[in-house]
């Protein structure tokens, strides 16, 4: 089914061609066991999300369906996709432990609108979650209905039946048997999951719960896995696009006289999209250059150091999250005040793939392939930009190199859909190093402010917590404090209007972060100011079950000795909570105190996650948690003036390096009885607070404000 000329990227995600949309797909397929099924009301709800829009010629309440063929291979159709966290391995373990196959036969067409359902994106860590069950059940209701089958075939009740390896035995005569492709031959068969259905329980499981080698790892490190900027059409042209110095810098003149002097360039201008186009990349760009364009950029005094003022002044007023007792009575029972305000910069996503886009027209309908979380929206947008109905828009998901938030807004496939359509040929939108950290979405900067208290006993009395524009994930209270109130001042990823000179969006696990830095920061100063070490402040504050059987294993495997800090060590601890996932970290660090270099020398993450799906990715994505996490601790953040952003590439924007990675550890807590939770977040969390408590436990200074480079560190401790 391969369409040879828009070519489908091999990289398992969608096995057809251009010219077949969903409805043909269906009526063609022929043989086989569908089973449609939903995330349902509540797990929509819960992403405050709609339910899916009604598709036509099918169920109108579903999001995802899956088809056993006569082949015997089984096939989910999905709008998730896969940009690294290892889905793609983890959804196939849950259906072909369901149904009882290898995962071998389970294929996952993966974000392909014209043949998957509406979904609502990947993001939040939510996959597994709310995905993960509703494809559960639908598994074991194709299961149902091939025993069903099979009962009839072989002429033996259903309790009498076993399955394995997509094989049905009658267990009195292992002889009589037949397989799920015999069972399908010349048969159609559709059944929607519309309600709960029972599934297998935690001592059932053969593959889920078990480690297996990522399916997408072998063409990943052999680089025959497709991303967007490897899509090639025929007649395709590069785009470089004309960029302002500034945001909120207005064109005031251009001449793109000389640029179009340039043999086989074409150049695009429709107000202030100016672009140069060409079949070969370099050619392109070196046109580009030739463009002369003047700019009115606006007036700003803001940077990366008064912008904390700047979000205080602007902030709205606050919006409880959780509150408790009563906060004077709590200051009444205080014998001590503390009083702290904790900073956070604006930080880039800085993926290795930058924002791509394909975008092919013809006749009257559109394809695009996108580096995008997003396939649903990437097509209402690009529809949008088109001028054509969104049903005519295919968008076909690649693998994406890397998300973290920042690809659920895509302006590059906006781009690329208006300029194939005044080209009138096929056209590529890569964004540059330099345009990836201009357009960026940024992780906004975020002030926390936190008034505590201690009683005479050494107990927390009152918590009266205030975080402005980081949002309220990462803020709720989980310690026993009896009085507390938590307020959320201004939205965590656009902000108030005026609030950010430039966009900012989600970042791995959106607030979280700046949340729990100040959460455990300010922890660690009551435990310091109640004369305990930090583990056992914790412990003593700490009713939760879940979270204290994790912070006592987590003490056990990292030899946590207990001592006041600062003791000199460099040892940390810092909890969360984020995507259902409770995590414990633990960090041991040195500084070097004439440089303020911080060296990261042992780390362990410990999380409850429930049952772990594919314990290896699981263990992958909470290593690579905790190697981003240095990154923004210790070194990111944008420099600006006004609009205009100063770090436009790795040479100032600095990531973190090899060099730098410690000892990491990882403990899964053993919890298969209980349901699956987010993977891919919550190992980030807790890693400014941990590294800020290791810092201070070393060399005796507070650092508030992040990342905590070795120039703020070795201020502090001259200030000291």
């Amino acid at each position: 089914m391969q369409d040879e000329k828009y070519p489908v990227p091999d990289s398992g995600n969608s096995p057809l061609g251009f010219s077949l949309n969903r409805r043909e797909f269906l009526k063609i397929s022929g043989s086989g066991i569908f089973v449609w099924f939903t995330l349902g009301p509540s797990a929509l709800l819960a992403q405050n999300r709609p339910p899916s829009p009604p598709q036509p010629e099918l169920p109108s309440d579903f999001n995802a369906f899956l088809r056993i063929g006569e082949d015997g291979r089984v096939s989910c159709f999905t709008g998730k996709i896969e940009m690294g966290q290892g889905v793609i391995t983890s959804l196939a373990q849950m259906l072909a432990d369901e149904l009882d196959v290898s995962v071998d036969v389970v294929t996952l067409v993966m974000g392909d609108t014209d043949l998957c359902p509406w979904d609502m994106g990947t993001f939040g860590s939510r996959t597994t979650r709310f995905f993960g069950p509703p494809l559960r059940q639908a598994g074991a209701e194709a299961r149902s209905v091939l025993l069903e089958l099979a009962s009839e075939k072989l002429e033996t009740p259903v309790e009498k039946l076993a399955v394995g390896n997509g094989i049905i035995w009658d267990t009195r005569n292992k002889g009589k048997r037949i397989s799920y492709a015999e069972l399908v031959q010349g048969k159609r068969i559709e059944r929607q999951v519309t309600r709960p259905v029972a599934v297998k329980k935690p001592s059932e499981f053969k593959i889920m719960g078990k480690s297996m080698t990522r399916r997408d790892s072998l063409d990943k490190v052999t680089g025959k896995a497709q991303y967007a900027g490897d899509i090639r059409v025929p007649g395709m042209l590069y785009a470089k696009i004309l960029r302002p110095p500034a945001h909120g810098a207005k064109l005031s003149q251009v001449d793109v006289s000389e640029a179009k002097q340039v043999e086989g360039v074409l150049i695009i201008q429709e107000g202030d999209l100016i672009a140069a186009l060409h079949p070969y990349p370099d050619v392109a760009a070196a046109a580009l250059t030739k463009v002369k364009a003047t700019y009115v950029k606006p007036e700003s005094s803001l940077n990366e150091n008064n912008i904390f003022d700047h979000l205080l002044k602007v902030a709205p007023a606050g919006e409880s999250i959780g509150a408790g007792g009563d906060l004077k009575t709590g200051e009444q029972q205080a014998i001590g005040i503390i009083d702290e305000t904790y900073l956070d910069g604006y930080v880039a996503h800085a993926p290795m793939e930058p924002h791509t886009a394909v975008v092919a027209i013809e006749g009257d309908r559109a394809i695009v392939w996108p580096s995008s979380q997003a396939p649903f929206t990437a097509k209402k947008e690009a529809a949008e930009a088109l001028g054509i109905p969104a049903d005519r828009v295919r968008v076909i998901s690649p693998f994406v190199g890397g998300g973290f938030g920042g690809k659920s807004r895509n302006l590059q496939f906006v781009e690329a859909a208006r300029l194939a359509k005044l080209s009138g040929k096929p056209v590529q939108v890569a964004w540059s190093r330099e345009e990836e950290f201009f357009y960026d979405s940024f992780r906004p900067a975020a002030v926390v402010k936190i008034r505590s208290g201690l009683d005479e006993k050494g107990n927390i009395s009152f918590w009266d917590y205030h975080v402005y524009f980081a949002g309220q994930r990462g803020a709720e209270q989980f310690y026993n404090i009896p009085h507390h109130r938590t307020l959320a001042h201004g939205a965590s990823w656009t902000g108030a209007p005026g609030s950010h000179p430039f966009a900012t969006g989600a970042w791995r696990a959106p607030g979280n972060n700046t949340n729990t830095f100040a959460r455990e920061s300010h922890i660690d100063i009551m435990a310091v100011k109640a004369r305990m070490d930090p583990v056992a402040f914790r412990l003593r504050h700490l009713a939760d079950a879940k979270m204290r059987r994790l912070l006592e294993a987590a003490a056990e495997k990292f030899g946590w000795r207990a001592a006041i800090a600062p003791s000199g060590r460099g040892c940390g601890v810092a909890c969360g909570i984020d995507a259902g996932t409770y995590v414990v970290t633990m960090a041991e660090v040195t500084v070097d105190q004439q440089t303020g270099n911080v060296q990261v020398k042992r780390v362990l993450c410990a999380q409850d996650m429930g049952l772990a799906i594919n314990p290896d990715g699981a263990t992958i994505q909470m290593e690579g948690c905790i190697t981003m996490g240095l990154g923004y601790a210790l070194a990111e953040t944008i420099r600006f003036k006004g609009g205009e952003i100063l770090d436009n590439n790795f040479d100032s924007y600095h990531i973190p390096r090899f060099s730098w990675l410690p000892r990491i550890e990882t403990l899964i807590m053993d919890n298969r009885e209980s349901p699956p939770q987010g993977g891919g977040e919550p190992g980030i969390v807790t890693m400014g607070g941990v590294l800020a408590n290791a810092i201070h436990d070393a060399v005796g200074v507070r650092m508030r404000r992040m990342p905590m480079t070795p120039e703020r560190i070795k201020e502090a401790m001259r200030s000291t």
